[in-house]
């Protein structure tokens, strides 16, 4: 029976986690009351406008109710603005405001960092070769 180190998802899976706790820990670092998926449902919207809970729910890879949660988190600590949509009364319109963004900048900065320590030393050649497995891996197992 094969190993835990045998196997590429064990590899892959132990790989993004160690790097969100890292990423988290830079931000708690830096003094942001922010969260990983918090930033990630922020950038969502910033990035999008007129975006849809459910396809910000795709976008980060979590469940539709987990993105309310966030995003009822983030109005909250007054990150986002909830409002009625102008023309369709079912449709939420989330926005970032001034501070947000300010805030968006920040994480920037910090993930570019993490990014560069984490992948410090890892050839750009071996880097496409794993994007691309990385695709070939999500497009095989879309159901």
């Amino acid at each position: 029976m094969e190993q835990l180190n045998d196997i590429i998802f064990y590899h892959l899976d132990k790989a993004i986690k160690t790097y969100r706790q890292f990423a988290q820990k830079q931000l708690k670092k830096a003094g942001l009351d922010l969260t990983i998926d918090q930033w990630l449902v922020l950038k969502a919207i910033d990035d999008n406008r007129n975006v849809s809970q459910k396809d910000i729910a795709t976008m980060v890879f979590k469940d539709e109710a987990s993105v309310t949660r966030i995003i009822e988190l983030l109005v909250k600590k007054g990150l986002l603005t909830r409002n009625l949509h102008a023309t369709d009364r079912r449709k939420i319109d989330l926005q970032v405001n001034k501070n947000t963004k300010a805030l968006l900048k920040k994480v920037h900065a910090i993930t570019l960092k993490n990014r560069a320590t984490a992948l410090n030393g890892v050839d750009p050649v071996d880097l496409e070769t794993t994007k691309k497995v990385l695709i070939s891996i999500a497009a095989n197992s879309t159901v």
